[in-house]
């Protein structure tokens, strides 16, 4: 700090310095200037990037956004994610339709790589991760498992912070793309209410939030401010009926229309409660605690089960010589058939699927022959009972479509104390003492399915186990202030930190995941969709790890700004590791400085990454599959080339600059990423008979799998981009005018690979997402009306449907406006109106035409209407109204 400009006391020093993220004065570079209650300007605080005292965004060697809660509550959405989409454009978030557990907890891109290499802090603390591990992450996050930042409502937020730099060096593992800062609300009076309602043009995903917020003392020296937020949202879709349940539909049986819904889930008493507690102990010491509790419940679709291609559930289609399509029906007195029948099984072709081995007796059932029209032979399906024979297509003749959801519960909470020593060799040095644990777990449900082994017993609603990740960690920063005779003090910033990881799979229940008598017949084992966790499945696996670190920054003269952070980290389970980073800030004049940094990173597997184990229903080749998730050391993973995790490492640097003159703002940053043993869920691997072989000791269900995966580090890749932001604050139209200006070019290429990760999942990687993406913003406010409009502006990507090659095409740009008017009827209410995608743009269409395309692969059968890769969502425009009531 520069002491002949500023004196801040020692408590208020200590306050900022001995933050455990520490921190940086920023001007937003999304408004420069905010205005509080009392009309009077403020400059933004960061608790990112730096562990020196704070310094204005002219002086940061990083580049930081800053996101206010006046911001924050100007959105369409109540998402969270949704809500730093339309502010940060180098973040893309998609929905997630059909995609296991990824439509229950979203995950976010921030400069084109996965969910889990961005951090994420908690007013300043590492948050835990999600159980959820998004195993059809849409090729970009095949197999992340980030934090779930849905859960952290805008109304208990103070601003959030966006590191946009590598910053392993300073926090550890998953700081690869950056950091997000969310900062809870500090106020110890006051508060506020909030009723919002909105809906999609389409008239569906209507949804109902009720938020609070209040600041109470604790006692004179402290606060207790604590939030919550309760809403509903019911399900979107935007699907058309598929051709094959249309075919049943005009043959005279009952589906569903549309039989497969592609759209976002129904989300149901998705209640959260965040608590931030502060309290001034004296002699610059003071207690702070916060955490949070959040459940919800989440619906959403899967895909359609015809009944004349899954042989798993409605038993074996064969084909005669002459032509006549033919279905055997379970035999309910036998469990077994002859050898005989087996090798005609298997070598004729088949959709039946099981274990064939150890069959002896003969199935006394009639052969159901399956008309042109795809109807079975009524007469024949009417003989089954009196033969004590079975086929689902007597109960569920038209196919089913399971639905999988389940509950989502996440909670967290930190406790520490923070002081300054007064005397001894540590006098005048700033510390940080705090403990946290965070744990998240997800109850699967999937309803609407069938254990086909179990036959005519099976339930239909299943609940198939859940995961459990429990995050410990333990935190003792030091900072002080060092005379070393430059133009400022040295700041040198130290510390320990001891974290803990588990990652628990707890079996379902018993239909779930039975062998049913009908398994020897042929017939899957397992809720079909989401086979349920085995006992032998279950179980804790735990890993330790500690690290030490050392950070320093030093204002040499009054131009010239640099920084170094070291940082040892050491893991029970891979070994070690070391990362630094050098920055670097020269003000060329008073209004322009240049801007660099220099660091290299890593990531660490997660503990479920190396030890889960799952199903995945997913489609190859337009066939829906089942595909198992085994760890990277099962033996069959081994055998396909997966071997045991080891961390991604990164390098990194950026150069940018910033001017600054008057009421105009802007930064201008490069940046380039280079990541080695890229960590990811592999290609989906078909089994050859050899594979299923080795496989079948230990997995008796290994005929039902089409498809293995597994983790493994197999890529490296390249991003690079640039950042701009600008912005400008006027008075203009007689009142005040802020414009902003953000854009952001990505890019990134896949520099080694192999088969083991395929190369449309490498297209995938390279063009899903949009290179260009940009906001301009226009905030107007009068005395008692504001006005907030932004245009979103959305560059070309790869539209992929069901993840299958065939479907990709080159998407067009778009652009999307957000429009918000607020009226103030008193200092205490505020009503406003406004609307996400106001003029309806929409998503880029799928080709609906059914049948084959010139290489003989299905066009799209699977009824989906808009290419789920589209950057700005496929659900349309949303209007919403909302009423405020602050006290």
């Amino acid at each position: 700090m520069r002491t002949s400009k500023t004196k801040l006391s020692k408590s208020i020093r200590f306050i900022i310095a001995a933050s455990a993220a520490a921190s940086v004065v920023s001007v937003s570079p999304v408004f420069a200037q905010e205005v509080n209650d009392d009309d009077n300007s403020f400059e933004k605080i960061a608790v990112v990037g730096s562990r020196a005292a704070p310094r204005s965004i002219a002086d940061s060697p990083v580049p930081i956004d800053i996101i206010g809660a006046d911001e924050l509550s100007k959105s369409g959405n109540t998402d969270m994610l949704e809500i730093l989409k339309g502010t940060v454009p180098s973040l893309n978030v998609h929905s997630n339709p059909i995609s296991d557990a990824a439509s229950l907890v979203r995950p976010a891109n921030l400069r084109g790589l996965p969910a889990d290499s961005t951090l994420i802090l908690l007013n300043g603390k590492r948050r835990h991760r999600s159980s959820v591990i998004a195993f059809l992450g849409g090729g970009i996050n095949d197999g992340a498992q980030g934090p779930d930042i849905s859960v952290i409502p805008s109304i208990a937020i103070k601003q959030v912070e966006v590191l946009r730099d590598g910053a392993a060096a300073q926090y550890g593992s998953d700081a690869i793309a950056g950091v997000m800062n969310f900062v809870l609300k500090d106020d110890s009076d006051g508060g506020t209410l909030s009723v919002r309602r909105g809906e999609y043009y389409e008239g569906d995903g209507a949804s109902t939030e009720v938020s609070g917020n209040i600041g109470m003392p604790l006692t004179q020296d402290g606060f207790a401010n604590v939030s919550f937020q309760y809403k509903n949202a019911d399900a979107t879709s935007r699907s058309v009926q598929r051709p094959d349940a249309a075919a049943f539909a005009v043959a005279g049986l009952d589906v569903a229309n549309p039989a497969q819904i592609w759209g976002s889930p129904e989300v149901n008493d998705d209640i959260t409660i965040f608590g931030n507690v502060g309290l001034d102990l004296g002699n610059d010491k003071e207690f702070y605690m916060f955490g949070n509790y959040s459940e919800r419940d989440v619906r959403g679709g899967f895909y359609y089960r015809n009944p004349n291609t899954r042989g798993g559930v409605y038993g074996g289609n064969i084909r005669d010589v002459e032509g006549v399509a033919t279905r055997q029906p379970a035999d309910l007195d036998k469990d077994v058939i002859t050898s005989e029948e087996a090798a005609y099984n298997a070598a004729t072709p088949t959709i039946l699927v099981g274990s064939l081995e150890g069959f002896d007796q003969q199935l006394d059932c009639p052969i159901v022959e399956i008309g042109s029209n795809g109807l079975p032979n009524q007469t024949a399906l009417d003989s089954l009972t009196a033969a004590n024979c079975f086929a689902f297509n007597q109960s569920i003749p038209g196919g089913f479509t399971p639905n999988f959801g389940g509950n989502i519960t996440d909670t967290s909470l930190t406790i520490g104390t923070k002081g300054e020593f007064k005397d001894g060799f540590a006098d005048g040095v700033l510390y940080d003492l705090s403990g946290t644990v965070g744990r998240s777990e997800s109850q699967y449900v999937i309803y609407n399915t069938v254990n086909a082994s179990l036959g005519p017993n099976t339930p239909r609603d299943f609940r198939p186990g859940k995961y459990i990740q429990l995050e410990k960690n333990f935190n003792f920063d030091l900072v002080k202030l060092v005379d070393a005779g430059l133009y400022e003090d040295v700041n040198v910033a130290g510390g320990l930190e001891w974290h803990e990881e588990s990652y628990e799979i707890v079996a379902g229940d018993v239909a779930s995941y039975t062998a049913g008598p009908l398994t020897t017949q042929g017939f899957g084992i397992g809720s079909n969709g989401f086979p349920g966790f085995k006992p032998n499945d279950a179980g804790v696996s735990t890993r330790r790890n500690y690290a030490a670190y050392v950070d320093m920054e030093a204002q040499v003269t009054e131009a010239l700004l640099l920084g170094g952070a070291l940082r040892f980290e050491d893991y029970d389970t891979f070994g070690s590791t070391t990362n630094y980073k050098i920055s670097a800030q020269f003000h060329l004049t008073d209004e322009l400085s240049i801007r660099s940094s220099i660091s290299s990173g890593f990531r660490a597997p997660t503990v479920g990454q190396a030890n889960v184990s799952n199903v995945q229903t997913n489609l190859d080749g337009g066939v829906l599959v089942d595909s198992a998730l085994l760890a990277p050391t099962n033996p069959i993973s081994v055998q396909l080339g997966g071997t045991e995790l080891q961390p991604e490492e990164s390098d990194s640097y950026t150069l940018g600059g910033v001017y600054q003159d008057g009421d105009f703002f802007m930064t201008v940053d490069y940046y380039h990423i280079e990541v080695s043993d890229r960590l990811s869920q592999s290609d989906k691997i078909n089994l050859t008979a050899e594979d299923k072989d080795a496989l079948r000791a230990i997995e008796p269900n290994i005929d039902s799998f089409q498809q293995v995966s597994f983790f493994t580090n197999d890529f490296d890749t390249t991003t690079q981009g640039i950042d701009v932001v600008a912005n400008y604050s006027a008075d203009l139209l007689d009142g005040s005018s802020t414009f902003s200006l953000a854009y952001n070019w990505n890019d990134t290429e896949v520099t080694k690979f192999s088969e083991i990760t395929g190369a449309f999942k490498v297209k995938r990687l390279e063009e899903d997402l949009p290179n260009h993406r940009a906001t301009f913003t226009w905030s107007q406010s009068w005395e008692d009306i504001s006005m907030f409009t932004r245009a979103n502006y959305y560059g070309e990507y790869q539209g992929v449907h069901v993840d299958y090659d065939a479907t990709a095409i080159t998407a067009s740009s778009a652009v999307t406006v957000d429009f918000e008017v607020s009226y103030m009827f008193s200092d205490s209410i505020t009503i406003s109106v406004g609307a996400q995608n106001v003029f309806d743009q929409e998503a880029e269409r799928v080709q609906q035409t059914a049948g084959l395309d010139a290489e003989g692969l299905p066009k799209n059968n699977w009824g989906g209407v808009y290419y789920e890769t589209s950057p700005m969502g496929f659900n349309g425009g949303l209007y919403y109204i909302s009423a405020n009531y602050n006290f």
